[in-house]
């Protein structure tokens, strides 16, 4: 509805309704992106938490990132792969202070992810092993763009000069509490992941929007801004 509301064209994509375009044409929407910031929702991505002892064992044996060499709120670009070492998908893994790690990976590979993690824990669990998984059903807002820092900064108690690229932190963002924001995204611009309690998502977008240097950007936008900056997307790219 929120979308809808705003002029989203919706199309279906993994199983989800999603906008490909607002009332902007693809190429403002792009160039607006590079030039000030534009909010993306991402909620559709896979979000899991792994956690007990032998958590960064169980990803070790899944992706080709070196998790046990991230510092606390520390996150990787990976790749899960198969027994023969063919890739399946790519994914970013966050070490939390929480004791969990944070898992994002793409809607479009959810079920064979999602059974290769489930996999993996039952295994280590029928050995002993401490280990688990939870599926989180938050929403994700991604905001990018050279002033999508400045934006945020409006709404956040915590300095994002202390937050460089490819770390989190949880905090409250414009009155949301309970948020993790990540300095990261996959459009080339500097900019911030902010995972949300999905009950809030359309109050969060809501607050960000009323910044007249963001605009709502959809799929289209998100596609060429990602290959104009050389970032490669999973069965488009990487096979």
């Amino acid at each position: 509805d929120f979308h809808l509301a705003h002029g989203g064209k919706m199309v279906a994509f993994a199983g989800w309704s999603l906008p490909v375009q607002y009332r902007d044409s693809h190429v403002d929407s792009h160039l607006h992106t590079r030039q000030h910031c534009s909010l993306f929702d991402v909620s559709h991505m896979l979000q899991t938490k792994i956690f007990g002892s032998d958590r960064v064992k169980m990803m070790e044996s899944l992706v080709v990132g070196d998790i046990a060499e991230l510092k606390p709120n520390q996150g990787t670009l990976s790749l899960f792969t198969n027994e023969a070492g063919g890739i399946l998908d790519d994914l970013i893994v966050t070490n939390t202070s929480e004791g969990h790690l944070y898992v994002v990976s793409n809607a479009g590979c959810r079920e064979k992810d999602l059974t290769l993690m489930q996999d993996r824990v039952r295994e280590l669990q029928n050995t002993g092993g401490d280990i688990g998984l939870e599926v989180m059903d938050n929403a994700l807002l991604a905001l990018q763009g050279p002033t999508a820092a400045q934006v945020l900064q409006a709404g956040v108690t915590d300095d994002l000069r202390k937050l460089p690229f490819m770390t989190s932190a949880v905090m409250e963002v414009f009155g949301v509490s309970g948020c993790r924001v990540t300095r990261c995204g996959y459009t080339g611009e500097d900019g911030v992941e902010i995972s949300v309690p999905a009950a809030e998502a359309v109050r969060l977008a809501t607050a960000l929007l009323e910044n007249p240097e963001v605009k709502l950007a959809g799929l289209a936008a998100r596609d060429s801004l990602r290959l104009e900056a050389g970032l490669c997307l999973y069965g488009n790219d990487i096979d």
